[in-house]
């Protein structure tokens, strides 16, 4: 999905070298969602939980945007024009719903509930994502991960996965992203990475083995949990500092619950971001934006979408500055 917001903000982040966790920081950080309109007659509202002020990246986990359930009658669905990426790579997750994803190196694929859709656009892509006209009810969630220096002009790429529900203490694990549960995805990242889809049982609580290296966070889609000792309503994105080997979470209430789990080491490099572009600096950002409005090659093209490309908004008056981080 594109960041279609009429003013998107720039971000430049970084872990500190404490993250903030020292004696007194939280075990769980909660992390309240802000309501985002894309734009448009009948825009497109999504709840972003990253980036915002008081965090900017779990690992290498840079934007989260959690959007439905939607009645597409009402609001017109996804309809999203050829937009560019630069240094990140997406990852789309469906709860409801149907999406069409073409893209500049020539893939044609379909996002559909329990199914990843991962794109790298590295040095530069460009994509369309459009809800397909069978779908009623959108309902899903899309993630960005930034890439490393040494890999952030990487080539084009797609990759499609179907994981296998894997049944754990009263839990359903869908592990899209590195490994949860004795099961592994073998979709290929350049950062060390955990993404799962977790749907617990009414009043179930589920301690779940992870990497001490890795920080979490636990963006809850239905209903509500505890995250050790800490609540986490719908919508709310849990935060879980490194250094923990279990995570234990606990359906309060008499449903079935569904999360997100995202997990990775600090990344540890300082990254701009703004629009649909991340970067190193202000520079980096200027380009990618003077080469999307001049048709560069940079970011190919889409064939098979019946409209025009999505045009860049105007870059503030100022240098990209950097905002607070954790």
């Amino acid at each position: 999905m594109s960041n279609v917001e009429t003013d998107p903000a720039e971000v430049r982040c970084a872990a500190s070298a404490d993250d903030g966790h020292g004696d007194d920081a939280p075990l769980v950080e909660v992390l309240p969602a802000r309501d985002v309109p894309l734009g448009g007659p009948r825009a497109m509202t999504v709840r972003r939980t990253l980036p915002q002020r008081s965090r900017s990246l779990i690992g290498a986990w840079c934007f989260a945007d959690h959007y439905g359930p939607d009645d597409v009658a009402a609001t017109g669905g996804m309809d999203v024009a050829p937009h560019p990426h630069t240094g990140l790579q997406t990852v789309s997750w469906l709860f409801t719903g149907e999406i069409e994803h073409r893209d500049s190196l020539g893939s044609h694929a379909f996002v559909r509930p329990g199914e990843l859709n991962l794109m790298t656009g590295g040095h530069g892509i460009s994509h369309t994502e459009v809800s397909t006209p069978r779908t009623t009810i959108l309902h899903g969630a899309q993630l960005w991960v930034a890439l490393p220096e040494e890999h952030r002009h990487a080539d084009r790429d797609f990759q499609h996965y179907v994981p296998e529900p894997v049944r754990a203490d009263g839990a359903v694990a869908r592990v899209f992203l590195g490994t949860l549960c004795g099961d592994t995805s073998p979709v290929r990242t350049f950062t060390p990475l955990l993404g799962a889809e977790l749907v617990l049982d009414p009043h179930v609580s589920l301690t779940l083995a992870v990497d001490p290296g890795f920080e979490h966070g636990v963006l809850v889609d239905a209903g509500g949990i505890r995250l050790g000792d800490t609540p986490v309503q719908r919508a709310e994105l849990g935060y879980v500092g490194p250094g923990r080997d279990t995570l234990t979470l606990t359906n309060t209430s008499a449903e079935p619950t569904r999360l997100l789990l995202l997990g990775g080491p600090p990344f540890g490099e300082e990254i701009v971001m703004w629009w649909n572009f991340i970067g190193r600096s202000h520079e980096d950002i200027a380009q990618a934006r003077q080469d999307w409005q001049n048709a560069s090659d940079r970011f190919g093209e889409v064939h098979g979408y019946p409209g025009d490309r999505l045009p860049a908004p105007e870059l503030p008056n100022t240098r990209l500055r950097p905002r607070s981080t954790r």
